[in-house]
């Protein structure tokens, strides 16, 4: 069976891009061929522009009359491979596109299933109720920090009297040393008034007035 219908390709199948790239290498070749009869052409009108009329430059006429037919044979020859070079971009371009958004939605599948295994492991009703107790405790906190902050009034059961005649004494108390400060003094002579109505026992006879004014100065 093989003798009659061959055996089967094993070679690998031509992809898209393998294509375009044997098409562009085609019209690569064929811009090669293109420059040439261009160049041809070209020498042949400089030719025929140096002629009179004449068979030699008909014969002449005649043979850049081929090159240009050729060229143009040529010309639509690789237009036609450049369409078709443009349009196996677009689909390879197309290719592309899709693959990646296959790929898109792999991965975003991936994804989901993922976040789905996880959210399932989180328990709602275990959230909220840790929020009332953090509300809770933010309620108890902050009767506490109240409670310390709170002043200390006078008892009620204080006898207002005895308040009085503590601060009669506290003002006697402070007048009597206010006096001391201010120069409260005996006879007008600078001398504390305990050095002079008063001698330690210690002492025979009370000290001079003038000596007691060095002693002072």
């Amino acid at each position: 069976m093989n003798r009659l219908f061959g055996s089967k390709s094993t070679a690998p199948k031509p992809t898209l891009n393998s294509a375009i790239s044997n098409t562009e290498t085609h019209i690569e070749s064929l811009d090669v061929k293109l420059a040439k009869l261009t160049a041809e052409l070209s020498t042949y009108q400089t030719r025929m522009a140096k002629m009179r009329d004449g068979p030699g430059k008909s014969a002449l006429r005649g043979k850049a009359l081929k090159v240009l037919q050729r060229r143009k044979q040529l010309e639509a020859q690789r237009d036609s491979l450049s369409q078709q070079s443009w349009n196996m971009t677009q689909a390879s371009m197309m290719t592309d596109n899709l693959a990646n958004t296959m790929a898109t939605v792999d991965a975003m599948k991936g994804a989901s299933k993922s976040l789905r295994k996880q959210y399932g492991k989180i328990d709602v009703d275990k959230i909220e109720r840790l929020q009332d107790e953090m509300a809770e405790l933010m309620e108890v906190g902050e009767e506490i920090q109240g409670s310390l902050g709170r002043s200390y009034d006078v008892p009620e059961d204080v006898d207002e009297a005895e308040l009085d005649a503590e601060l009669e004494a506290l003002g006697e108390e402070a007048g009597f040393e206010g006096g001391l400060g201010a120069g409260g003094v005996g006879e007008g002579e600078g001398v504390p008034g305990f050095m002079v109505d008063e001698v330690p026992q210690f002492v025979d006879e009370p000290p001079e007035a003038g000596k007691v004014k060095e002693a002072a100065g």
